[in-house]
């Protein structure tokens, strides 16, 4: 019969947890023994660095073809809170960035219904000729899926002119929840858990880097987190293409699943520490400091995360629209670098694709 301690020793001695194994940790392991486990298995793949980048994001629209219930992002094209940047607005942003230093561009946003796949391939060339040593890591699987099917290319042949217009990596949003059921009653019109799966697998072919997420803290149960992590690691052990996982907290501010309400601190704690354990074949978890605060995201370096994003000088709304407490979001170097000094650790920039720099 399986026991805490008899799991505990098979992660300490860098043996893989079964999905049945790990869920028992979930129900059953105090928070501080999966803080412990979480740490073992960071420094044994990361030592005590911590993982920062100087980055901004680009959120072209808050349009959207789809109404999930849980974002607090999109708005209706009438409303005043609505937006959809030009070209020449999107070109002002890049340049706004050109003296900072800054090596990644993080572009996402809603899936605009008139907006096709040689838009977005322009958007690219022009940001990239703005700054042509910035990293393009760029659209959601789900916003790519579209696009590119409008186009009707395959998502091959889709990702290919991408590729060719600039863009180099692919964030891991639009996951959410891989479970079709849950899927089902938190955003039925968005693309499939498929795919996902087809965007990254064919990206991870063609030589792009990726990161994946999970949404956590609505309606779905430990099972369904277990279930998410273990199809990520099964896709991992298949392409040995995902740089990072990030765990995404739900917030509930202005949205249509409010009433829910937001899970504790320990329960965010305890989502990372598993993913650290879990995904023993991904190099990265990242503690993505505008949705959980600076506060939480320190707490977040004694549970298995090795980086907190980067410095994104106020460039994103995705989760100050959702309540976040950091409502324009900046992180300064000076700052990073105390919160790895007070864990005990050495903050080391990095590219989009982990280089130190």
């Amino acid at each position: 019969m399986q026991t805490i301690e008899s799991i505990a020793q098979k992660i300490r001695a860098a043996e893989r947890i079964s999905p049945e194994e790990a869920l028992l940790l979930w129900h059953e392991a105090p928070l501080a023994l999966l803080g412990e486990l979480a740490t073992t298995v960071r420094y044994r793949m990361n030592g005590r660095k911590l993982f920062y980048n100087r980055n901004f994001h680009i959120e072209p629209t808050n349009r959207c073809v789809f109404n999930c219930r849980f974002c607090s992002y999109r708005r209706p094209v009438d409303s005043p809170e609505m937006w959809d940047y030009s070209m020449e607005e999107v070109e002002a942003i890049a340049r706004s960035q050109q003296p900072k230093g800054i090596t990644e561009v993080h572009i996402v946003g809603g899936v605009h219904p008139d907006h096709g796949l040689e838009y977005y391939c322009e958007m690219i060339r022009r940001v990239k000729k703005i700054l042509p040593q910035v990293a393009i890591k760029a659209f959601t699987a789900i916003e790519l899926s579209y696009m590119i099917r409008q186009a009707g290319l395959t998502i091959e042949e889709g990702l290919q002119r991408l590729i060719e217009a600039g863009m180099e990596a692919i964030p891991g949003g639009g996951a959410e929840i891989f479970d079709e059921e849950i899927r089902a009653q938190i955003c039925p019109e968005k693309g499939s858990t498929a795919e996902w799966f087809e965007v990254h697998r064919t990206a991870h072919r063609l030589g792009l880097h990726t990161n994946a997420t999970i949404l956590y803290g609505h309606i779905e149960k430990p099972e369904h987190r277990i279930n998410h992590l273990r199809r990520l690691r099964d896709l991992q052990d298949e392409t040995h293409g995902l740089d990072a996982f990030i765990p995404l907290k739900y917030r509930n501010f202005g949205n249509s699943m409010s009433s829910i309400g937001e899970v504790p601190i320990t329960e965010d704690l305890r989502m990372l520490a598993l993913s650290r354990i879990f995904l023993d074949n991904v190099p990265h978890i990242k503690a993505y400091w505008v949705m959980y605060g600076k506060t939480t995201t320190e707490l977040a370096l004694a549970y298995g995360a090795d980086d907190v994003d980067g410095t994104i000088d106020d460039s994103t709304k995705i989760y100050s629209m959702a309540g976040a407490q950091d409502q324009k979001p900046v992180m300064t170097i000076s700052e990073i670098e105390r919160m790895a000094a007070a864990a005990g650790l050495t903050a080391v920039e990095r590219d989009t694709f982990y280089h130190e720099l």
